[in-house]
């Protein structure tokens, strides 16, 4: 992997450097947000529904690297759902960097869910792991009831999740960094909140066509929200584009 801006002269980058050490101070009430996407060149974000056949081995080492580097990794219920979410699992050179730096071994995990519509027997529970389920007071009373033995279950919000509630909450539980792993919903709404202070997005050197989804969408077009490019990787043809929020 070599890094094409800033020019870098070196022949190789690690990933798991780079990205571990740029600078993310935690705004005053909620962690650094930051999301990762990978999409291909005609802006799809999946093909047959998933987005990992956009990616190859260099978007799984910065995928890995980012993963890296977050206290809490929050995910719509949709995408754990299609992308089978596990439990975190970090290597041990990772787990030791993580606890060098003050954090817990693995990354917590948070899901996004209105309805609560999980199931309890799924991947994401396995082996006794408890995630955090973020739920809206209108989510049926069974389901939260069949979450609670396996989740840490918390209501933000009335009809619909309050995301901004839902960021408030895990900087009470001492996140400083969180990442969004999607999918286009839950970063179209986190983009309308003006809530991302740093977008990861890899682009494929592929054309798709079809009808994916944007990296964001949302029921109204929002105002244009800047952000500074500060880095690019490159492997394989594939553009790793670091972008930061201009406040």
């Amino acid at each position: 992997m070599r890094q094409l801006l800033p020019p870098d002269a070196s022949t190789a980058v690690d990933p798991f450097a780079a990205y571990a050490a740029d600078r993310r101070p935690m705004p005053a009430d909620r962690p650094w947000l930051l999301s990762n996407m990978v999409v291909s060149a005609d802006g799809a974000t999946a093909v047959d529904g998933l987005s990992g056949a956009l990616g190859g081995d260099g978007d799984r080492q910065v995928f890995r690297a980012i993963r890296a580097l977050a206290d809490v990794i929050v995910v719509g219920a949709a995408t754990a759902r299609a992308e089978n979410y596990g439990p975190p699992v970090v290597s041990d050179a990772v787990r030791a960097q993580r606890t060098a730096r003050g954090q817990q071994p693995a990354p917590a995990i948070a899901v996004v869910s209105g309805s609560a519509n999980l199931d309890p027997t799924a991947r994401l529970f396995a082996d006794g792991y408890r995630p955090v389920i973020y739920t809206a007071a209108s989510a049926p009373a069974d389901r939260v009831g069949a979450l609670d033995p396996v989740a840490d279950v918390v209501t933000a919000g009335d009809a619909r999740v309050d995301l901004a509630a839902v960021l408030r909450d895990l900087g009470s539980r001492g996140h400083r960094v969180a990442l969004c792993e999607g999918g286009p919903s839950i970063n179209g709404q986190l983009l309308g909140l003006d809530l991302f202070d740093e977008l990861a997005i890899s682009i494929a050197p592929v054309a798709v066509s079809g009808d994916a989804k944007r990296l964001m969408v949302g029921p109204v077009q929002i105002p244009p929200r800047d952000f500074v490019l500060e880095r690019v990787l490159e492997h394989d043809h594939v553009l790793f584009c670091r972008y930061v929020r201009n406040r």
